[in-house]
């Protein structure tokens, strides 16, 4: 449907090697040439006019009823020259050469280099598109209808954002006389149409079966449509071709969207539940025969992990009652009896691992002493006996080796410098633990005792419990006759186990008695010292209180001497006290001396308060005037105006009475 021209030999509509038709030209369907504008005969529109090519459809439905030129296949002659005239050697349908002899320097069209017959573009075989070679619109041909292509130099017609999923596209510009047929017919040939909506007012929708189509039908935007032969305004037309936004194609586009994120959550969750590690065995039930064959596991090493867990599921169960709980406390037992074997393993594993640091240790210090050795031959070779006699690029060399092996033995020298900084911080520690303070040492005593009344009451129910399991033993026994005389020897040997561990437990918890009396003897002497300590500061204090207390009597003594001293000699003399109390009514004084010195003619107390007010506003008329009246030689009150204009003004007469006096 669309055309590409490019540069070269057009792609011809058949096979000239399987083709033995004579070749066939008909001027009475249509015009080989598309009609163009006439153009000036000028060296630049030459160069602009180019040869259109016929569309592949144009030339298969051409047919010749008169003046038609045939060539015969079986002349291998004329083929030949035919050929030759294209530049391409004569070759036969089965591919060998008509004329062994054949000069391709002889054909007529120069220029040309030989070609094959089967390369592509002029065979079956499709040519290649190439990117680089822009796309042209070409003039398209129908049954019904020729479609003109637009003015390459104007810019491509705008569209609208693509909805998603788009199938359906608007057209208009269709003529007044376009038909559905017609419609078909130009754009079935994008792709399968599902439905065509034609509108009275010369557009229409189409709705395509595919996504893709839609891109080949916005690429007749802008062709002229004609209507046949016409030139009737009714049969011509612009087509504008659009995206157009249909809630068919957005009901396919979001059912395919959940389709897509179904696939999609079905496929991580096939992936979760491939890479999920498999869940545990289920735990099993209580039972005598299973309780029997867990007692033989939790006993061997490697089987240890699996059967606590079933232990600790059975406890957190609540499997545990009266008659099973001697069952369970000898798989619980057992256990614990494993914290010998896990702290055997641990300490040979340290043991291992500080050989291991030894053994890496010495393989450092003998790398580090051979890296010295390499040094000292680097400088050796740098003094000026050797250094002399070796050329420039062996000094280079040598310069070079030395300061590489110098950084990794400064390297490795580090590393062993730390090694040992590690070991002497923990021999530090060690040794801060050892060494506790006299503080710390009364609290851990404290914290000591609270743990061995602990342990000293978990010894207690420990031994109750023992009492218990001994008396249910002898009840047992007593009503349960023994059958054989092992199960005897087995119930007598529990019985001495269980008072062994009896007697066991007695001892320990007379040992735990006398430790916490001791502790509590300690922390007793302790708490007696402190508050020893608490009366010797007592005493000191009021020491010190007293001893400023008499210091005070003596100061006191002292300035009455002095008093009665003086009074003796003669009586002193007494200065009159100052009409200034504070420094702050010494600055008011002033600035008040230097705001009525600027008013020779005095002003009033309201209008001196307003002005101090600028600079304070917690200054009040009776401050001020109060201070004016303790200064009588520096200011002066006088009363202005007759009547009722009568004022009383302050004036500044601090000059006068300087003069005075």
């Amino acid at each position: 449907m669309f055309l590409l021209q490019y540069t070269g030999l057009n792609a011809l509509p058949f096979d000239p090697a399987a083709n033995n038709d004579p070749l066939q030209f008909n001027g009475s369907s249509g015009q080989l040439v598309t009609d163009c504008p006439p153009l000036e005969n000028t060296a630049e529109n030459s160069k602009k006019r180019k040869r259109a090519s016929l569309p592949p459809e144009g030339i298969c439905n051409m047919t010749m009823d008169s003046n038609s030129i045939t060539m015969p296949m079986s002349d291998p002659n004329a083929w030949a020259t035919a050929m030759n005239n294209l530049g391409m050697p004569p070759m036969g349908i089965t591919g060998q050469p008509l004329m062994p002899d054949f000069d391709p320097s002889l054909g007529m069209m120069a220029g040309i280099t030989p070609m094959n017959p089967m390369m592509p573009g002029l065979g079956m075989v499709p040519a290649p598109l190439s990117q680089d070679v822009p796309v042209v619109k070409e003039i398209i041909h129908c049954k019904s209808c020729t479609l003109f292509p637009p003015n390459p130099n104007l810019p491509p017609p705008a569209t609208r954002d693509r909805p998603p999923g788009c199938k359906t596209v608007f057209v208009g510009g269709l003529p007044e006389n376009a038909t559905e047929q017609l419609i078909m017919e130009v754009f079935g040939q994008c792709g399968d149409i599902t439905a065509i909506r034609k509108s009275k007012k010369n557009f229409c929708h189409i709705r395509f079966a595919e996504e893709p189509t839609v891109d080949k039908a916005l690429f007749l935007s802008g062709y002229r449509i004609r209507l046949g032969s016409s030139t009737d305004k009714k049969d011509t037309g612009r087509l504008h071709v659009d995206f157009a936004q249909a809630r068919d194609d957005l009901y396919e586009w979001e059912c395919r969207q959940r389709m897509l994120a179904r696939e999609e959550r079905h496929r991580r969750k096939m992936e979760e539940d491939r890479l999920r590690p498999p869940s545990p065995p289920p735990i099993v039930h209580y039972s005598e025969h299973e309780c029997g064959q867990l007692g033989d596991k939790i006993k061997d090493d490697g089987k240890f992990p699996e059967a606590v867990r079933v232990l600790l599921t059975w406890l957190e169960r609540g499997e545990v009652n009266r008659r099973n709980a001697n069952n369970f406390y000898s798989m619980i037992q057992s256990s614990n009896s494993h914290i010998r074997r896990l702290m055997s393993e641990k300490s040979q594993h340290e043991k291992e691992m500080e050989e291991a640091k030894d053994k890496f240790k010495t393989a450092l210090a003998g790398i580090l002493a051979q890296f010295e050795q390499i040094v000292s031959v680097f400088q050796a070779a740098s003094k000026q006996k050797a250094w002399d006699h070796f050329s420039k690029a062996q000094r280079k060399n040598l310069d070079m080796w030395r300061k590489q092996a110098e950084e990794i033995r400064n390297v490795h020298n580090e590393q062993l410098m730390g090694i040992r900084r590690e070991e002497e911080m923990e021999m530090s520690d060690d040794d801060m633990e050892d060494a506790p303070d006299s503080k710390d040492s009364e609290d851990s005593g404290v914290s000591q005792a609270e743990a061995l009344k602990e342990e000293n009451d978990s010894l207690r129910c420990q031994l109750d419990a023992y009492r218990n399991e001994v008396e249910l033993l002898k009840q047992e026994q007593g009503k349960n006759q023994p059958i054989r005389s092992e199960e005897d020897n087995t119930h007598s040997q529990q019985l001495s186990f269980l008072q062994q561990a009896l007697q066991g437990m007695q001892k320990q918890l007379l040992k735990m008695r006398e430790e916490l009396k001791q502790r509590e003897a300690e922390l007793e002497k302790s708490l007696e010292e402190k508050q020893q300590l608490k009366n010797q500061v007592q005493n000191l204090k009021e020491g010190l209180q007293n001893l400023q207390n008499a210091h005070v009597m003596q100061e006191a003594t002292a300035s009455t001497v002095v008093s009665c001293s003086q009074e003796k000699e003669g009586p002193t003399e007494r200065n009159p006290p100052s009409p200034v109390h504070s420094e702050r009514e010494a600055l008011l004084v002033g600035i008040i001396s230097t705001f009525l010195h600027v008013h020779p003619f005095g002003a009033s107390i309201e209008y001196i308060c307003s002005y101090l007010q600028r600079l304070d506003t917690k200054i009040n008329p009776t401050e001020v005037e109060s201070l004016l009246s303790r200064l009588p030689c520096t200011f002066r009150q006088e009363l202005t105006g007759v009547g009722a204009s009568l004022e009383k003004r302050w004036n500044f007469c601090g000059f006068q009475c300087i003069k005075s006096t």
